[in-house]
């Protein structure tokens, strides 16, 4: 009988293609399906909560995968994948759940987090870890355009194509909370669902906001209007990170 196994997975994304299996097979749901297929001998697939792109990051995705026999606990899994999957890469919490579970339709919404750093030097240790924006932000509007997000919206204006249209465009963003430690400055979003790049997009209209080259008028008239016209931005992927998925 088989059985189904929750995971927590944590990885850095400038390691990966994404989240999601491709050919060539660099992607963090490959390198999980090759560890499990080298511990079981058998091939399966890893089911994730949701996909994320080349070099995104995540603390806390979550996945699900069904597995035949009793062969290890769940802590015993935990140890085994660990010892070969790539230092990139960690399994954080493992857990048997019910069949019920799914990692994706179950879920109830995700937090995302941005980072950006803001000072004219990124230090060593934070490149690939944030966008670092040299010129000075003004927090105060880039406040004001944090709160036009927050409801239920048709996020179209601030989702890309992934090769076709999305046929429900609607998304709840619950909170946003904004916080700065000296030149890091942190956006995260709690929402029901994201499409397609959107917490890029999100984030890319609020920086040049804070740098003066749009008005929060814009996020108002895009959020209003999805079809509105203009330049859009898309915040590079390397200061984004899934931190957690909500069940």
């Amino acid at each position: 009988m088989a059985r189904r196994l929750k995971l927590i997975v944590a990885y850095d994304g400038s390691q990966f293609e994404g989240w999601q299996s491709q050919a060539h097979r660099n992607t963090v749901q490959d390198c999980l399906e090759r560890a499990f297929h080298k511990i079981g001998g058998e091939r399966v697939r890893v089911h994730g909560a949701g996909r994320t792109d080349a070099g995104v990051h995540a603390l806390g995705q979550c996945a699900h995968v069904d597995l035949a026999g009793n062969r290890l606990s769940a802590d015993g899994w935990l140890k085994a994948l660990n010892a070969l999957l790539p230092p990139a890469v960690r399994v954080l919490r493992c857990s048997f759940v019910s069949e019920s579970f799914h990692a994706r339709l179950s879920a109830k919404g995700k937090v995302y987090r941005y980072r950006v750093w803001s000072a004219p030097v990124l230090p060593p240790l934070e490149y690939g870890r944030a966008w670092h924006v040299a010129s000075p932000l003004n927090i105060a509007t880039l406040q004001a355009g944090v709160q036009l997000f927050v409801g239920t919206h048709d996020f179209a204006a601030f989702a890309a194509n992934r090769g076709q249209p999305d046929t429900n465009t609607r998304r709840t963003i619950n909170s946003v909370r904004v916080q700065r430690r000296e030149a890091c400055l942190t956006i995260e979003f709690d929402g029901d669902g994201f499409l397609y790049r959107m917490v890029r997009l999100m984030v890319g209209a609020l920086v040049h906001c804070a740098l003066g080259r749009m008005s929060p008028d814009e996020i108002h008239k895009r959020l209003t209007s999805p079809q509105a016209n203009g330049p859009r931005h898309v915040a590079p992927a390397e200061g984004l990170f899934l931190l957690r998925v909500r069940y």
